[in-house]
């Protein structure tokens, strides 16, 4: 099943595929997001949304609690069946917030579930063990650990090649292209991919 999560950053710009998608809103998200897709439940603490969206959320949740909106969606998502998630409007804004959207990627992966984040400048995903980049030849590409380091055991597709291991706190996977119609690697460890690419209005 998948899932689509519309999150409070900056206002996704592109066209958002709802059909057979279980569309979960976060509170202030409703501004940008309403008329433009349909939105099955709407919730959050209503901190940064001055009136009541449609359809009224099950639930207020308070906005002193121990987690963001986008986790609150996020944990709602798998627990409705979602092992495919889509995460629109996490960049821009509060860079704190973006860092933690970054951690629901994280998050999703390790519960072995397929989750991106696109905002109107990249496409970002968690990778741990295999991943592969198709269609995407001549793009800029990032690879950076994250929780740890990465020791990445076979790749092939990119520009610079990778190296034996990413080092957690080094910039060194940044700035790759891919060179090829099909890019991939082996990981162990969590590595967090950034496609770029810019989402017109």
């Amino acid at each position: 099943m998948r899932a689509v999560v519309l999150l409070n950053g900056e206002p996704y710009r592109g066209t958002i595929a709802a059909e057979d998608a279980l569309v979960l809103c976060c509170d202030g998200a409703y501004a940008w997001a309403r008329g433009r897709v349909r939105i099955d439940v709407n919730l959050g603490d209503y901190d940064s949304l001055p009136y009541m969206p449609d359809p009224p959320p099950a639930e207020i949740y308070p906005s002193e609690k121990n987690y963001t909106d986008g986790e609150l969606a996020l944990v709602r998502a798998i627990a409705a069946g979602a092992d495919e998630i889509e995460f629109y409007g996490g960049g821009g804004g509060r860079e704190d917030h973006f860092l933690g959207n970054l951690h629901l990627l994280f998050a999703a992966c390790r519960q072995g579930v397929r989750a991106v984040m696109v905002t109107n400048h990249a496409r970002i995903f968690a990778a741990d063990g295999f991943a592969e980049l198709c269609g995407i030849r001549g793009k800029t590409v990032s690879i950076v650990p994250f929780g740890g380091e990465v020791h990445i055991l076979e790749s092939g597709g990119f520009y610079y090649p990778l190296p034996e291991k990413f080092v957690y706190g080094s910039t060194r996977g940044i700035s790759n292209v891919v060179t090829e119609d099909r890019a991939f690697f082996r990981a162990q460890g969590t590595a967090l991919v950034f496609v770029d690419q810019e989402v017109k209005a």
